[in-house]
């Protein structure tokens, strides 16, 4: 049975490096996945997928509901352990509708928690670009800019409401204080993480 862990937060959070220092402290049992950087590799890939996701992502857009998932439930089915991080998703009412429903029918997988790292829209900025002036030529994100950052912003605060319900009714959302520096907020998830 593969244990899974969303973790959702606004873009500049910290969701992608809280999880993955957690997953490379417990390689043997823990493996993270990011969205975006499963969907970045792709892109990177050449592939005509890659393409087709390069489309949405350089607007700040979000990249179709089946494309995302399908990249998501064969990452979960490959993982090489049972307890699977996933950041970045859901990231929209629809994404969360269709997991939720693909997840049911699997018995092999269990949504165990979704985790938020909550944070205020002005730290979340001043993240964001401050990675985008700290980025060496070559490393820029074509999605750290000011413009695209209020589109990324509202993209993920438009159904917050909503997803956050859904999941405290299913007794499934657990808020973590993502505005202290990064090892209270990575203790505090790996011992719940660790609590399941």
């Amino acid at each position: 049975m593969k244990k899974l862990f969303l973790i959702i937060g606004a873009p500049g959070s910290g969701k992608t490096t809280d999880a993955s220092i957690i997953a490379k402290k417990h390689a043997n049992s823990i493996v993270h996945y990011s969205t975006g950087d499963m969907l970045r590799e792709e892109v990177a890939s050449g592939s005509e997928l890659g393409a087709t996701i390069e489309s949405y992502i350089s607007k700040g857009a979000l990249v179709p509901l089946e494309i995302i998932v399908n990249t998501i439930v064969s990452a979960i089915k490959n993982a090489p352990v049972d307890t699977i991080l996933i950041d970045g998703y859901p990231r929209s009412v629809e994404q969360m509708s269709a997991f939720d429903e693909l997840v049911s029918k699997e018995d092999a997988i269990e949504l165990a928690a979704v985790i938020e790292v909550r944070v205020s829209e002005a730290t979340a900025k001043e993240r964001i670009l401050g990675r985008a002036a700290d980025a060496k030529p070559g490393e820029e994100r074509s999605d750290d800019s000011v413009e695209v950052f209020f589109d990324r912003m509202k993209i993920y605060t438009d159904p917050l409401a909503e997803i956050q319900a859904f999941y405290t009714t299913k007794a499934l959302l657990h808020v973590i204080d993502g505005e202290r520096t990064l090892e209270p907020i990575v203790e505090d998830m790996e011992a719940f993480i660790l609590s399941k």
